[in-house]
């Protein structure tokens, strides 16, 4: 398996959808890396030579932010939202939907799984 800026890309996949499994990479800036390093996009990834995959981690190292930096950045921006006390930074806080999806519905990934609450039981008469 080819190794770019320490993720292991598929070999059998074409070069441009290999490209996406590194973090901040998504259809079109692989065709565009693709393009930039004279790269074969229909090429398996198994046939990339060591100079393909030079250009390649050359071309991401310096002009793009993906991987660990890229990861580092969002948690930042996150961590920035939470300090500022933003209506977002709660949101984030209280691990519930940020962008402005319903939750009395749906929701279940960021809620969790259902906390059950127990329903009130009828008034008896009093005498």
């Amino acid at each position: 398996m080819p190794r770019i800026l320490g993720v292991d890309i598929p070999n059998d996949k074409r070069t441009v959808i290999s490209l996406r499994y590194i973090y901040g990479i998504g259809p079109f800036m692989a065709d565009q890396l693709c393009e930039r390093a004279g790269i074969d996009p229909d090429k398996r990834a198994r046939d990339l030579t060591e100079d393909d995959l030079a250009k390649l981690a050359a071309l991401l190292d310096n002009e793009y932010v993906v991987e660990g930096q890229l990861r580092r950045q969002v948690q930042q921006n996150i961590a920035r939202l939470r300090e500022i006390g933003s209506y977002r930074g709660l949101r984030h806080r209280k691990g519930l939907p940020v962008r402005g999806q319903r939750t009395r519905t749906n929701a279940r990934t960021r809620k969790g799984p259902r906390k059950t609450v127990a329903g009130k039981k009828g008034v008896k008469e009093m005498r």
